[in-house]
């Protein structure tokens, strides 16, 4: 595509606020898209700057789109820069600690509140920690340590009590960074002689929220930097709160009187959503964006698909509403089908069933299926029965009444149980969440071997 001699940056702008605007719901245009601002156009790359409270968002959730949309009017080549408005210059162009704003408030995600937080079982209780957390921080849990596998919420709790504070605190000064944006702070401090600047922006924080502590590891001066962090605040009466992606104990790199320091507070696992509260989520999004769906059975047909990851789970929704913009065809199960076997291809068409899951498992661990249904409690037998039980709801669309009839005649108490115990083996322990997928995978095995026959 030939671009007219002396385009000027407004003209171009306009053309693609329009392609924009065509391209996203109306909520989510004026409340994202139509602050931003051009800035200037060098070749095919336009610049545009977000106000600082957006621009991480806006950079994560629609960098993609907005490149889409340079290139229907530019061409092939053509790119969106992204960068703060006014003078503050962009943290993506790595300023030290002295150019960002006290309290960092502006790195908080205003989509991630407690309102937009889909509760289930697995993360029920995570979520009324984080809540009791935000609204008496220092008194409630502290430290208050989130630990998961990356895509299931708690970086969105992280936020969210950041947000809560913001809004209800009466200037309670809140912080949030990752530990690497922690880390490299840390190393421009020290080299530009400003370590008393980054001492206070942390250790005067009424509320810490650091992500991502694992990244600790191994860092012997960051981490004895944020040692002496952690203690001031605590000293103080301050809130820290931090995520992982496993256990204190499991943090075998980093030292033990940090270690110690985690387990001394409220340790909280965020579980894997069950079936019910990945369609909950799915609806919530598609609710958000004023996404239209032609039968709300595409919702039920992502989550079965997609089971272990939130991130995951609203990427394929994401996807499957690209392809109805792309094509113009209806989000209808016909649509999210095509879409979903790119993504997550299926080894056959007939569903599993409880019968397939208590065979495959008796199999897997040496028993029979009248043993792994039996009201027998003993060591050899209840943790495969669990396991049964936790595929049964995850992979069926049994109710838990007819699990628990399935299996002897238990209650739905006692199927929920199960799963909250399965859940919380396989992310403690690394050789039991690869006997799980073991399992699972059997499980699909079996099915396909009998689509075959």
């Amino acid at each position: 595509m030939e671009l007219p001699e002396h385009l000027e940056p407004t003209d171009a702008w306009r053309d693609v606020r329009a392609e924009l605007r065509r391209a996203v719901g109306e909520s989510t245009w004026e409340i994202w898209l139509d602050p931003l601002e051009v800035k200037s156009l060098q070749g095919k790359v336009l610049s545009v700057t977000a106000p600082p409270s957006t621009l991480s968002w806006v950079a994560q959730r629609f960098g993609r789109l907005l490149d889409a949309c340079a290139q229907a009017v530019l061409g092939p080549d053509a790119r969106v820069t992204l960068d703060h408005q006014g003078d503050a210059p962009s943290r993506r162009r790595g300023g030290g600690v002295a150019q960002e704003r006290e309290h960092g408030d502006d790195t908080l995600n205003p989509r991630f509140s407690f309102e937009q937080f889909i509760i289930g079982d697995s993360n029920r209780l995570a979520h009324g920690a984080a809540l009791a957390v935000a609204e008496r921080p220092g008194e409630a849990y502290n430290p208050l340590f989130l630990h998961a596998p990356p895509g299931l919420g708690k970086t969105h709790l992280l936020h969210a009590i950041g947000n809560y504070v913001r809004a209800f605190g009466a200037g309670t000064a809140v912080r949030y960074a990752t530990v690497e944006a922690f880390t490299n702070q840390f190393i421009d401090a020290l080299s530009s002689r400003s370590l008393n600047h980054f001492k206070r922006a942390y250790r005067d924080a009424d509320v810490l929220l650091i992500d991502d502590v694992q990244f600790l590891a191994s860092k012997a001066k960051t981490e004895e930097e944020f040692f002496h962090t952690f203690n001031t605040l605590q000293q103080t009466g301050r809130q820290l709160v931090v995520t992982c992606d496993r256990l204190p104990r499991q943090l075998i790199n980093l030292e033990e009187r940090l270690r110690e320091r985690f387990e001394a507070g409220l340790v909280v696992d965020v579980g894997p959503p069950d079936r019910g509260t990945r369609v909950a989520i799915l609806r919530k999004r598609a609710a958000l964006d004023h996404i239209h769906l032609e039968d709300e059975a595409v919702l039920g047909l992502i989550a079965d698909r997609v089971t272990t990851n939130v991130r995951a789970l609203e990427g394929a929704l994401i996807r499957v509403v690209a392809s109805h913009s792309l094509t113009g065809r209806r989000i209808d199960i016909d649509l999210a089908s095509q879409v979903l076997d790119e993504m997550y291809p299926t080894t056959g068409s007939r569903a599993v069933s409880i019968e397939d899951i208590q065979r495959v498992v008796a199999a897997h661990y040496g028993l029979t299926v009248p043993e792994l249904i039996s009201s027998m409690r003993t060591a050899r037998i209840a943790w495969p029965r669990q396991v049964a039980i936790h595929l049964s709801r995850e992979l069926t669309h049994a109710s838990l009444p007819a699990i628990g009839a399935a299996f002897g005649g238990r209650n739905h108490a006692t199927v929920l149980h199960a799963c909250k115990r399965v859940s919380e083996r396989v992310h403690s322990d690394q050789q039991l969440g690869d006997e799980l997928a073991d399992v699972t995978a059997a499980v699909h095995e079996e099915k396909e071997g009998d689509r075959t026959c």
